[in-house]
């Protein structure tokens, strides 16, 4: 075992007999949008993202699903299955198997399975004193489909999120691998604020983030200061805050929205600084525009987080 549980990365990693690095993971949810299709797409690219967090190639997937038969459709059911389908397809990797379960409420979701160098390995540990971070996605997708089932965000919001949901890592995994990152995670059910604190804790840093430089969806912060947050965000803002803190006049909605939790969101880069403008250049020439630099890497303080 080269990666296990003890240091809560984003998917397990053993050493096969040959030596090559296999790695593997496994994501599924309930519906967090109305569209069978986009769901599928999402659920497929939330799981694929934990392998991209690690520095990993993907090679193959197999389904994993749960499916109230006698309530929906089959065609239903092969609406996720051909949003998971394709977006495996652009990832390059084939769906070649999975398990089904009879159950009262839609699961779908992926297990996947790559391969990792040595080198190009990310973990949690690993970030350095003075190493700047970078986010890829922006924040607020937790948000955004609480107001969906709130029936608050108008058909441009909901396609706006659907596209953040179900865009891939892997152009962001595959331009950071040309870089010097020496560790990374993604952004998902714990939030910004809950990943970064396990990076924090891993690499033995405190992490300097600041909020006016994080990218979030439009909507998002105003959503939240009129109430509309999942109870999953309030839950991991409460876990967080004494390992945070919140510098200025952070109002308890800004503080929420680093909390949020997310549905297949960014990747966060630990990058040596002095590759970190030709790193953020390189996202953005490669589509990756939302990605910025969010904070640095300081030596460990008295909390490992402090936002401004």
């Amino acid at each position: 075992m080269v990666v296990g549980p003890e240091g809560f990365d984003d998917a397990a990693v053993v050493r096969a007999p040959n030596g090559s690095l296999i790695v593997q993971s496994a994501d599924f949810f309930t519906p967090i949008v109305d569209d069978p299709y986009a769901f599928g797409a999402i659920a497929a690219a939330n799981a694929l993202s934990d392998l991209y967090a690690m520095g990993a190639t993907p090679l193959f997937a197999l389904n994993i699903v749960a499916f109230p038969a006698d309530l929906l459709g089959p065609e239903v059911l092969s609406e996720i299955l051909q949003g998971g389908a394709d977006k495996a397809a652009e990832a390059g990797i084939s769906i070649v198997g999975g398990h089904s379960i009879d159950d009262e409420e839609p699961k779908y979701g992926l297990v996947v399975t790559g391969t990792a160098t040595e080198q190009g390995l990310w973990r949690n540990a690993g970030a350095r004193e003075g190493d700047a971070l970078i986010l890829t996605k922006p924040l607020g997708s937790g948000i955004y489909t609480t107001a969906i089932k709130r029936q608050k965000l108008g058909d441009d919001g909901v396609a706006e999120v659907i596209a953040v949901m179900s865009h891939l890592n892997r152009v962001a995994a595959e331009v950071g691998a040309r870089f010097e990152v020496h560790g990374a995670t993604d952004v998902t059910g714990f939030g910004l604020l809950g990943h970064l604190l396990e990076l924090a804790n891993a690499s033995d840093v405190s992490l300097a983030l600041d909020f006016d430089a994080i990218p979030s969806l439009p909507l998002a912060l105003g959503l939240a200061e009129t109430g509309v947050v999942p109870g999953g965000t309030r839950k991991n803002l409460e876990f967080v805050a004494p390992h945070v803190g919140f510098g200025g006049a952070l109002s308890e909605a800004q503080q929420l929205l680093l909390a949020d939790a997310q549905t297949s969101g960014g990747l966060v880069l630990a990058v040596a600084a002095a590759q970190a403008d030709a790193l953020l250049d390189a996202l953005h020439e490669a589509g990756e525009t939302a990605s910025s630099v969010i904070g640095r890497c300081q030596t460990r303080g008295d909390v490992p987080i402090l936002v401004g």
